[in-house]
């Protein structure tokens, strides 16, 4: 169950030609987004099989290996079947940033083309799916130094302080970060700090992908959402989730900034330190999951040009022949019966 993306880049949010126009005769991209717990990965793969496509991962966690069960990676039965890109590429310790990621899925898109197949784009991380379509600037890269002494005056003086800091020099990125997002609102400060400009106008300078996307938003009504995030987590727990976060422990990672800030594995981290008793955490892993889902799909709300699906009483099967009817009359593609 990933949470969040690295903040380290940033994107340009302004819909491009490529967002609202899709040629009948050109190659184009599908993207299914929405929040955690929602269903995309199943009704992805379903979809990639129709459509002889291959998935690309826009999830911020799944990069990472041996994070396999906290983050809901597809099975390896899944994998075989259908090809995947960006997936298990480093380990915990390392950094990935959305500038990485939109190098390397929009290689990954490249090639999915070249082989004639349709690139189906799914996950969850809003700033991935940013990145991926419109692109991110050439920030400077993150002062280590910098951002203690920005986190030790959030600690100080509170998130709202430092989001005002923000709000001074740069208004405009401000008001598109929440308030209590300390890691994004550094991230600007830090940015206009290095660079001596405002993060707001470097986006404007970020490219759009060429290929074409059709996005298409997976929605449920709050109680099916919450009834199936929690019953996600119960069987992550019964997976051996607890299992997994001890080895990642074992195998030195306990420290890393990677695990101890994804959603599932910090909660557990805590049991594991004797912080919390297990039970406690596993409830403020749903509760925070709940809350996670919430922020997501208030993030996709401001993304331009998305049909959305409520997948609340709609069998898979209707959802799948949805969306492929809804791809095939967008690019004017012959979809396979």
């Amino acid at each position: 169950m990933s949470e969040g993306s690295s903040e380290s880049d940033s994107v340009e949010g302004a819909p491009t030609e490529g967002d609202s126009m899709i040629s009948p005769t050109g190659c184009a991209m599908l993207v299914l987004l929405g929040p955690t717990g929602v269903g995309k990965t199943d009704i992805a793969f379903q979809v990639a099989r129709k459509l002889r496509g291959e998935i690309i991962s826009a999830d911020s966690r799944l990069v990472y290996r041996m994070m396999d069960i906290g983050t809901a990676k597809p099975d390896p039965a899944m994998r075989r079947e259908i090809r995947h890109h960006m997936i298990d590429l480093v380990t915990p310790d390392k950094q990935f940033t959305a500038k990485d990621f939109e190098r390397q899925a929009r290689h990954a898109v490249r090639e999915v083309v070249d082989r004639g197949r349709v690139p189906v784009v799914v996950g969850g991380t809003g700033l991935y799916v940013r990145a991926l379509l419109r692109g991110i600037f050439n920030g400077p890269a993150a002062d280590r130094a910098l951002r203690a002494r920005l986190e030790e005056e959030a600690r100080r003086n509170g998130p709202e302080a430092l989001w005002r800091k923000l709000f001074e020099v740069d208004p405009k990125k401000a008001s598109q970060i929440d308030r209590a997002n300390v890691v994004r609102v550094i991230r600007a400060l830090e940015v206009f700090q290095l660079a001596g400009r405002r993060m707001s106008d470097l986006e404007g300078e970020a490219r759009a992908i060429e290929t074409p996307a059709v996005k298409i938003g997976l929605a449920r009504s709050p109680v099916d959402l919450k009834a199936r995030i929690e019953g996600r987590v119960d069987r992550m727990m019964e997976a051996g989730f607890l299992e997994e976060v001890r080895g990642l422990v074992d195998a030195g990672y306990g420290s890393s900034r990677v695990v101890r800030n994804t959603l599932g594995y910090k909660e557990l981290l805590l049991h594991l330190e004797g912080t919390i008793a297990f039970d406690e955490a596993v409830a403020l892993i749903k509760r925070n999951t709940r809350r996670f889902a919430k922020r997501q799909l208030t993030w996709f709300a401001r993304e331009p040009q998305v049909d959305w699906i409520n997948l609340t009483g709609l069998e898979d099967k209707g959802a799948v022949s949805s969306i492929c009817r809804e791809f095939e009359e967008r690019t004017g593609a012959d979809l396979p019966q």
